[in-house]
């Protein structure tokens, strides 16, 4: 499975979080039954790399090596397990110099003005991805209209860079490649001609996926690129697209500074993976009032610690089946609330502690319930922030028992305003009285 990756010249945003914790399910899923090589690349070279470092004034190594170490954390905290393979562009220039020579020599591509174009009109099936033509995906697009190409819809394998401009030696002079041959190089290098899966956010289906396909078949003689292709739907705020221009756009890292990284990936799978999400503040709540839930039932049923990876028995066959219907989330977060109402309902601890186990097993596939339960509980709702002044809040709730118990009624209603105003909430129950952040 092949991923397309950051392109590592600022913070990613919530949008961009989308695709790496869709295709993380999917990794977690496929691993149940086949062995997996999940292929998930960062674009080291582009020119908005370049404009970047120069705007920082800083070098370009710096720039990406920076925000390469951004993402990787952010991506830790949102729970998605490192790929198997993760190329770097700069790695990858001698098979990208090789597939070029190999269009060029097919006829697929050409030389002009410095430039090596790849010749649209030379692949039959151009739009078959798509599935519109050449005209259609050219109307509305962002295409360069250049004196050296032959057709407005080739597109650029290799470009020349300037003095001050990062470049490679190459057979047709210093330069640096085009965006979409260096993903089809790094997939043949490390999965071969014909790959299983490529995975991507929709709005790459055209050009990048397009191109893709055309070069890398044209390039290997191929009658397939990609056996599926899988595409998640992009991400609204507040029902509007994210724009710079109208200032909407949702930096993950600030999501990441405001909640725990569950809640915030928890958000990202309430949808399905196909169809657009709206982020809104209300779903970062109700997030969080989920998995709220769900560690109370797994608190209550005795469970501690981080959670480890199932083994093929704890896994519940709903929870599986409803991934494995094309990685229905919602539906697998469904089933995910109904354990936690049946674990609710139980009186038998032996029971109530099995359902919970499978509870935590289920919400493993979906990268959910990590977290040891009183940790949980514990922790502030921010992602950075201090934690809870546990003993204080300790010390208060034994305050308010004995309040309880010599009927000072009022006195403990006083401690449990004190205690929501340090976002504390009290839980009376049976099993005695417990707290968690509100």
């Amino acid at each position: 499975m092949y991923i397309c990756g950051p392109t590592v010249y600022n913070s990613a945003h919530i949008g961009n979080a989308r695709p790496y914790v869709v295709f993380d399910v999917l990794a977690r899923l496929l691993r149940r039954r086949y062995e997996l090589t999940y292929v998930r690349n960062i674009t080291d070279v582009d020119d908005k790399i370049n404009a970047a470092a120069k705007a920082e004034g800083i070098s370009i190594g710096n720039l990406t090596r920076g925000y390469t170490k951004m993402f990787h954390d952010d991506m830790a905290t949102l729970g998605v397990m490192p790929p198997d393979i993760e190329p770097l562009v700069t790695e990858h220039m001698d098979p990208i110099v090789v597939m070029i020579g190999q269009l060029i020599e097919a006829g697929s591509a050409y030389e002009s003005d410095g430039h090596v174009l790849f010749s649209v009109a030379s692949f039959s099936d151009y739009g078959a991805l798509s599935g519109r033509s050449v005209d259609d995906l050219l109307a509305g697009a962002r295409v360069e209209v250049a004196s050296y190409k032959q057709e407005a819809a080739d597109f650029v394998l290799w470009k020349p860079s300037a003095d001050d401009e990062v470049g490679w030696d190459s057979p047709w002079g210093r330069g640096r490649p085009g965006w979409h041959i260096e993903c089809s190089a790094m997939a043949a290098t490390h999965l071969g001609r014909i790959i299983d899966i490529h995975g991507g956010g929709q709005d790459l289906v055209f050009p990048h996926h397009e191109n893709e396909l055309a070069q890398s078949r044209c390039a290997h003689g191929t009658d397939a690129f990609a056996r599926y292709w899988l595409h998640n739907g992009l991400v609204n705020v507040d029902s509007e697209k994210m724009s710079k221009s109208i200032g909407n756009v949702l930096l993950l890292r600030d999501l990441l500074d405001e909640q725990p990284g569950e809640v915030v990936r928890l958000g990202l799978l309430t949808a399905h993976y196909r169809q657009p999400l709206d982020w809104t503040e209300q779903l970062l709540h109700e997030s969080r009032r989920r998995l709220d839930r769900m560690y109370a039932a797994l608190r209550d049923a005795g469970i501690e610690g981080e959670g480890d990876q199932p083994d093929d028995t704890q896994i519940p066959a709903a929870v599986q089946g409803a991934l494995e219907d094309d990685l229905n989330t919602p539906e697998a977060l469904a089933e995910l609330a109904e354990l936690v109402r049946a674990t609710n309902r139980s009186d038998d601890p032996k029971e109530c502690r099995a359902l919970a186990v499978s509870l935590r097993s289920g919400a493993w596939l979906l990268g959910l319930l990590q977290a040891d339960p009183a940790d949980w509980f514990a922790r502030s709702g921010s992602g950075g922030a201090e934690d809870i002044d546990e003993a204080r809040v300790e010390a208060l709730v034994r305050d308010r028992e004995r309040l309880r118990a010599e009927k000072d009624f009022a006195a403990a209603d006083g401690i449990r305003d004190e205690l929501l105003q340090l976002g504390v909430v009290i839980e009376d129950g049976a099993g005695g009285t417990r707290w968690r952040r509100s």
